[in-house]
């Protein structure tokens, strides 16, 4: 019999997705599995079910499909079995390669996405001020307009969800003089909206300013918690921030604003870049930087060169900067011991041993990771721990910075010295 609760649930039916990605030649295997791995994380934090991934070895995308033929055909072959909501790719795909795979795809009314179109999807997920769904609005517009094609007015009306959010069914059939002309508009708008954020920073010019960057899901908004004892938005997922959170923070008597900022990600889509350049400029302005890593991901050290890349790309690579190793409460120290077990040819198994925390950050300390920077400090920002060290080096930067503006000021008296003060602004 028929559950009549079934045919008149309206619950949402989880999208699916496959996977796609192209393996550079010099690309380990591992490599590749963790930047699919990455995909994988963005897709779930839309809430999109992944079944499956396919990767192929080329020294560079295929210019009209991405991937190859042989490989193309195994995937319409999966897809015609396993029917799913969208395709997704681990790279930009240019306008011509979205028009050939809408091609192939379109009789099965199958998404074609690529990396940015994700990530934007995710903004536009996630902003919640004016200011920053008119950011992710130009970017969206700016992306869609080279790759205006039948498929998307054709998909914007029979189906939503991933890749459908934002500009939607209405502005998608306009022709591109109406798109340009709404591009032009939103980059007035945002223009009025940079001046009046600029002339609200020029208010907050004589107190130090501090920026947490980083990496997207390294802890930024936890550590901010912890230094400004405030309650802001923390979750463990890809741009759990996007609008820029400010706080007024005093270290000892001396008082700073404290700002958390969007996270960055290999492959951050420029539209984006250049769509945020108000909210970008709480880090082109920022006094000290503090650069949140995740110590505990295997490719810490790559996606701090990709945040380092990205400050000296908008103009903020050489500030001063405290190097935050955080979650060191999940950190694998590099084993030292190994145990033979029998029965496996006498091949030695390697034995890992879990320090405590105490005990890591000593050992972290030692390690050239303490090395990559004037300031470095190794804490974990779930646990509280070792918060105190980075108050101590904090203080000592937002000290300098703060007598440079204030030559004469008292180093008593003059500020309450508790931490966390909201500030509205």
């Amino acid at each position: 019999m028929i559950d009549k609760r079934q045919l008149n649930s309206t619950a949402k039916k989880q999208e699916t997705a496959v996977l796609i990605a192209v393996s550079p030649q010099r690309q380990s295997q591992e490599k590749t599995q963790e930047y699919l791995d990455e995909l994988a994380f963005l897709v779930t934090t839309l809430g999109v079910q992944t079944v499956q991934s396919f990767t192929q070895n080329l020294e560079r995308p295929d210019t009209r499909t991405y991937v190859g033929s042989g490989k193309l055909q195994e995937i319409v072959t999966f897809v015609q079995a396993e029917p799913v909501d969208m395709i997704i790719f681990d790279d930009d795909l240019s306008p011509a390669q979205v028009r050939n795979l809408e091609g192939i795809f379109e009789s099965q009314e199958i998404k074609v996405l690529d990396r940015s179109l994700l990530i934007l999807d995710i903004f536009a997920m996630r902003a919640k001020t004016a200011q920053a769904k008119t950011q992710v609005e130009l970017a969206q517009y700016q992306y869609m307009y080279p790759r205006l094609t039948r498929l998307w007015t054709h998909l914007s009306k029979q189906k939503g969800g991933v890749g459908m959010r934002g500009p939607g069914e209405k502005e998608l059939e306009t022709d591109r003089r109406i798109i340009k002309d709404r591009i032009t508009f939103l980059k007035e708008k945002l223009n009025k909206i940079d001046r009046q954020s600029m002339t609200r920073r020029k208010e907050r010019d004589r107190l130090v300013r501090v920026a947490l960057v980083g990496y997207t899901n390294v802890g930024k908004s936890t550590l901010m918690r912890r230094l400004a004892k405030a309650d802001v938005f923390a979750e463990n997922k890809l741009f759990a921030t996007v609008d820029s959170t400010v706080r007024k923070v005093s270290v000892g008597n001396i008082p700073y604003l404290l700002t958390d900022t969007v996270g960055f990600i290999r492959k951050l889509p420029t539209t984006l870049i250049e769509s945020f350049k108000s909210t970008l400029d709480e880090v082109r302005e920022a006094d000290v930087l503090l650069h949140v890593v995740d110590i505990s991901h295997p490719s810490f050290e790559e996606q701090m060169e990709v945040v380092s890349s990205t400050l000296v790309e908008i103009g903020a690579g050489d500030k001063p900067t405290i190097i935050v190793f955080n979650k060191v409460d999940l950190y694998q120290p590099p084993v030292e011991e190994e145990e033979w077990h029998e029965g496996f040819d006498d091949e030695p198994v390697a034995k890992s041993v879990q320090l405590p925390i105490e005990a890591l950050i000593e050992q972290l300390r030692k390690s050239y990771h303490a090395r990559k920077a004037e300031h470095v400090v190794f804490v974990s920002a779930e646990h509280n721990e070792n918060m105190d060290e980075l108050r101590k080096h904090l203080s000592a930067l937002v000290k300098d910075k703060h007598f440079m503006i204030y030559p004469n000021w008292l180093d008593v008296g003059n500020y309450d010295t508790d931490y966390g003060a909201d500030f509205e602004g």
